[in-house]
């Protein structure tokens, strides 16, 4: 039954956890509050301590006890018998050899995935230890670098240009001071009486003077005033080429040098572009390469296990039934079954791999010439003892495979049997009208009292909650839908109610309304 604690003023009530063992310490204990009264019957009432504890809950439910009484054994995938060790009638022990077969194939499949194991390993190191992200961070810095320098160059160079156009400013500039210089002195030395300024209107020859009479040119000193004059002007024409070079050179350098820093920058985002693909690359590729040495690992596990094998060993003790080979012979992959009695790994007496004859033989058409059908081996009193248990929809869903188990018997009332949980059945069954699944349960312990079909009530540990602050359950009772115990304080006892968590096996949590330390009176006779 399900075990319940409810809190009214809440306007809540909270179901929890069937509990295994204090399910019958919750009933009858309502007489627990006169205690207080009845305390002077007993010279020292008994008591327990609030504290915490780790809380173990779980499920139960009674089923019955059934041997594996034959097991089947084989190679998982035959080959050429080389040994049988044992014979039929030996007794043998969990773990000993019985026989083998040849193991050169298995063993080279070994070291060919052993091989590509370690090649996948060896490509694992290679991306994990690869210069790609180093390598693509040093040519970034390096195409930075290259991007400053070159903007640094042109702008020495155009620095440079300019230089040069104030050179050949200030030379046109000078130039042109010592043309009017040399026009003034010829117009003095040569002219009318008109000033410099008449010589720049005036129409010119071919010399390029103004035109006077031919008796004004015959002064030996005109004509080199006049020769002067025309070298200033040559040379004004030649400082005005070498400004127009020097700007057009300044053009040409400005121009190419934008077209030589957007290539730097070019590189420089090629190289960033590099660095981003392989840094956002190198974890993926990684983790790809792992997967696949993961994949090569799992080979190299399978073909040792094939290795392996090539070994029977028995699985549990027992005694050899049956023995169907000889040296030499070869053996095929076992694939005979065992049909199962229902929620059980014991077979159906007379059905189906068994060592045959009679029944058997008559049910499965198994002949009796050769016992145990197409099985290498077959071991018989294995002497291993399993709990089939039927559990309702609502205990079987909180079961799950390695969960511990302790069994009880009806019939050896001082006997708890440790075992955990095989396996739960995936389909129901109807029981009486309730939805059950079948759990086995195999237990540890070679008891000899213990024998097929006696009667046995499994315990499964579902849950256990450290150091949560507890009560004993069979100190709760339910007052008025609240759950309440019995404190013992300075004024004597009081019901104090409090607000109950998980339940457990013999435990209670204590969510509030408690504190650690406190001593609650239990039931009498507890």
């Amino acid at each position: 039954m399900d075990a319940r604690h409810a809190r009214s003023g809440g306007g809540f009530v909270i179901n929890r956890t069937r509990v295994l063992a204090a399910a019958t310490a919750l009933v009858g204990v309502v007489g627990i509050g006169a205690v207080a009264c009845t305390a002077a019957e007993s010279d020292k009432p008994r008591t327990a301590t609030v504290e915490r504890a780790t809380l173990t809950t779980g499920v139960s439910a009674p089923g019955a006890l059934t041997a594996i009484t034959e097991q089947n054994l084989g190679f998982p995938k035959g080959g050429q018998l080389t040994s049988v060790l044992v014979k039929v009638g030996d007794r043998v022990e969990a773990g000993q050899v019985l026989a083998t077969v040849d193991d050169f194939a298995a063993k080279q499949v070994l070291k060919q995935q052993e091989a590509q194991l370690a090649a996948q390993e060896a490509a694992l190191a290679r991306i994990t230890d690869s210069p790609a992200v180093s390598g693509a961070e040093n040519t970034l810095a390096q195409a930075q670098q290259i991007l400053e320098a070159t903007e640094d160059s042109v702008e020495a160079m155009l620095e440079a240009d300019d230089v040069s156009i104030g050179a050949a400013e200030r030379q046109l500039s000078a130039d042109k001071n010592a043309l009017r210089q040399a026009e003034a002195k010829a117009a003095a030395s040569c002219g009318s009486g008109r000033s410099s300024a008449s010589y720049d209107d005036a129409d010119d020859d071919d010399t390029g003077w103004p035109r006077r009479s031919t008796s004004l040119l015959t002064s030996p000193s005109c004509t080199a005033d006049q020769q002067a004059v025309a070298a200033a002007k040559q040379q004004v024409a030649a400082s005005k080429a070498a400004l127009e070079q020097a700007e057009q050179k300044r053009e040409i350098d400005e121009a190419n040098g934008r077209v030589q820093i957007e290539n730097a920058r070019q590189a420089v985002v090629s190289a960033q572009n590099n660095l981003d693909s392989t840094s956002a690359d190198r974890p993926h590729s990684i983790d790809q390469q792992a997967a696949l040495v993961a994949a090569a690992r799992a080979a190299v596990e399978q073909a040792r296990r094939d290795v392996e094998n090539c070994t029977l060993r028995a699985p549990v003790a027992g005694t050899v039934a049956v023995i169907n080979g000889t040296v030499g012979e070869y053996l095929a992959p076992s694939t005979g079954t065992s049909a199962l009695a229902p929620g059980s790994d014991a077979p159906i007496p007379g059905a189906g791999g068994a060592t045959g004859g009679g029944a058997a033989a008559a049910a499965t058409g198994v002949s009796a010439n050769r016992p145990g059908g197409t099985q290498f081996i077959v071991l018989s009193d294995v002497d291993q003892f399993q709990v089939v248990v039927p559990f309702n929809e609502s205990d079987a869903v909180q079961i799950q495979p390695g969960q511990r188990a302790d069994v009880t018997f009806d019939a050896i009332p001082d006997l708890t049997a440790p075992g955990s949980v095989l396996s739960v059945a995936p389909v129901a069954t109807s029981i009486g009208g309730v939805i059950s699944y079948y759990a086995t349960i195999t237990l540890n312990s070679d008891d000899p009292r213990l024998k097929s079909g006696l009667t046995a009530t499994a315990n499964v540990i579902t849950g256990e909650t450290e150091d949560v602050l507890t009560v004993p359950s069979s100190a709760v009772r339910n007052v008025d839908g609240r759950s309440v115990v019995t404190v013992l304080g300075p004024n004597g006892p009081a019901d104090v109610p409090f607000q109950p968590g998980q339940v457990g096996l013999d435990r209670t949590e204590v969510v509030s309304g408690l504190q650690e330390g406190q001593q609650v009176l239990l039931p009498v006779g507890q």
